[in-house]
């Protein structure tokens, strides 16, 4: 299993050497890579950009002291220079640069131009200039449900001859397990890791999707972890504290534990997936159909304003057809349509 960890930003170097040092400290058992950003995209100008270059020192120092492998996100050829010139053994590339083919290749070309530079660069007498070693590139999803574009990122970063690893962070705090599931099965050769911190937005909802590592078969997280995570400067609402990832580790190696015993092999994995996708399906099913009885009773609002009554015969058969329709257009049974209609319908009135 690969477990990445450490804050969202590298706000100082004393909350990144905290938080190292508290990582180093759980179980013997958990050997992690140390994560921050230094380069933050944020949506707005006015939040936390990061702290840049001089964060990736405090990562050098991480790697000197607890002899972790540290990783750092990067979103442009400049980036990836200062990056390889500060020995970062694993680059990642986020949901906004992933959705973007351009600034994915153009990573990828900046990668292999400095691999290629460093390989054939005569070894210097005082050892100052030494091989670039990259020991992975992570890939995070794109922002958008799209599994092709994944995919073709994938492609374009295994180009540089670096070991390639997607991590799946879902869109928009929905898993989005379907597009994952795509990738999976197309690419099962390509390590995948699971990132419940952007997957959830909220940290209590991440310890209940680490146990999607096991079910799916997943290769490990990449997980947002700070020593004071309401400190945060940013993302502060799903990081947890090293503690936290500890006793959530320590609960996923319980349940494989029990698993071996009583569970069937892996081949359950598959449907498990299937599972997931459905899980995820009616979650927003029942999402959609409170929205819709929030509309339903602020249009009792606007009946009982205006003397309107609460059923109308028309509206309803109007809907009855809309149903109808979308049944026949999709392979679903009329009566199983109309049964859903009224059963809604009905549910409308009384909200009303």
């Amino acid at each position: 299993m690969i477990y990445i960890a450490g804050p969202c930003s590298a706000e100082s170097r004393e909350q990144v050497l905290e938080t190292a040092e508290a990582l180093s400290r759980i179980n013997a058992r958990w050997s992690f890579i140390f994560r921050a950003g230094v380069w933050k995209p944020r949506t707005s100008p006015h939040t936390f950009q990061g702290v840049g270059e001089e964060g990736l020192e405090w990562l050098k120092e991480v790697k000197e002291r607890y002899g972790m492998e540290i990783a750092t996100e990067v979103a442009t050829p400049e980036h990836v220079e200062a990056a390889l010139k500060a020995r970062v053994d694993y680059l990642w590339i986020g949901a906004r640069s992933s959705a973007n083919p351009i600034v994915v290749q153009e990573i990828a070309t900046a990668i292999g131009d400095r691999l290629r530079l460093t390989e054939h660069r005569p070894a210097s007498p005082d050892r100052t200039q030494t091989k670039t070693i990259l020991k992975g590139i992570l890939i995070k999803n794109p922002v958008n449900n799209d599994a092709g574009l994944w995919i073709g990122n994938i492609e374009r970063l295994e180009k540089t001859g670096v070991p390639v690893f997607a991590v799946h962070r879902g869109c928009g705090h929905q898993p989005c397990w379907a597009m994952a599931h795509a990738v999976r099965l197309a690419r099962p050769d390509i390590p995948m890791l699971l990132d419940p911190s952007h997957m959830s937005g909220d940290a209590k909802k991440v310890p209940e999707l680490m146990k999607k590592i096991e079910e799916l078969g997943l290769d490990g997280a990449m997980v947002e972890v700070h020593c004071r995570p309401e400190e945060a400067l940013s993302d502060a609402k799903q990081q947890i504290t090293p503690t936290q990832l500890g006793n959530t580790l320590d609960s996923i190696v319980s349940r494989l534990c029990l698993a071996s015993l009583i569970c069937p092999p892996s081949e359950e994995k598959e449907l498990n997936w299937l599972r997931a996708e459905i899980d995820e399906l009616d979650e927003r099913l029942w999402e959609t159909i409170s929205a819709r009885m929030d509309v339903s009773r602020r249009i009792g609002k606007w009946k009982k304003a205006h003397d309107v009554a609460p059923l109308q015969p028309k509206r309803f058969q109007q809907l009855s057809e809309q149903v109808a329709h979308f049944a026949k257009e999709n392979g679903l049974s009329a009566d199983f349509a109309q049964e859903v209609l009224k059963l809604i319908h009905e549910e409308s009135l009384r909200q009303q």
